[in-house]
């Protein structure tokens, strides 16, 4: 498994931005991507993107334009821009290794909080 750490979360007003971060170590080889989730509370965890290690993304729709997901392989870490942000994308960010064994996602790091005010 895959061993990730979240860091970057804050409060921050409607509009604003924040970067996220999230270093990995371990077998990253048993990983086909790295994503990020979110869950507000009362509701199910989300997926937010994802990055394969070919540097392919994926994002949910309605974070298209606003966010970006990146790596940056010297660093061993991965980001999460977030911009133009609103209030329903307060939630705490989880990072996450999809594993190629099981094809799910089975690496989870604590999670970072991230809250938007109007």
């Amino acid at each position: 498994q895959v061993q990730l750490v979240e860091s970057g979360g804050g409060l921050v007003q409607a509009g604003g931005s924040l970067r996220l971060s999230c270093a990995y170590s371990g077998r990253t080889s048993s990983t086909y991507a790295l994503g990020w989730f979110r869950q507000a509370p009362g509701k199910e965890r989300e997926f937010v993107a994802l990055i394969s290690w070919s540097g392919g993304t994926t994002y949910q729709d309605s974070v298209k334009g606003r966010f970006t997901i990146s790596r940056d392989n010297a660093k061993n870490t991965i980001y999460l821009q977030m911009n133009s942000l609103k209030p329903e994308d307060t939630g705490v960010y989880y990072c996450a290794g999809h594993s190629r064994r099981t094809n799910k996602y089975d690496s989870w790091g604590q999670g970072t909080q991230v809250t938007v005010s109007s």
